[in-house]
């Protein structure tokens, strides 16, 4: 009989971590932005080695919001 997991458990998703470079790309800023955005807290990363960071590729939308300012 097979273990049951619990359903919480099994819907689980996992969340899409990038490098601090492709994150730039995505943003359009350059690789050093990023990561003087992630030692100010204004992005979250986690560290997959003695220098390696890795951002949540979710967490970048957060930056790509327009804040309005628009032109008129």
């Amino acid at each position: 009989m097979a273990a049951k997991t619990p359903r919480n458990r099994r819907e689980r998703r996992h969340p899409e971590l990038i490098g601090v470079p492709e994150a730039a790309e995505r943003c359009g800023v350059h690789y050093r932005t990023m990561r003087r955005w992630i030692g100010e807290g204004r992005i979250n990363a986690v560290r997959v080695g003695p220098k390696l960071l890795k951002v949540n590729a979710d967490d970048l939308a957060g930056l790509l919001q327009p804040t309005g300012g628009g032109a008129s």
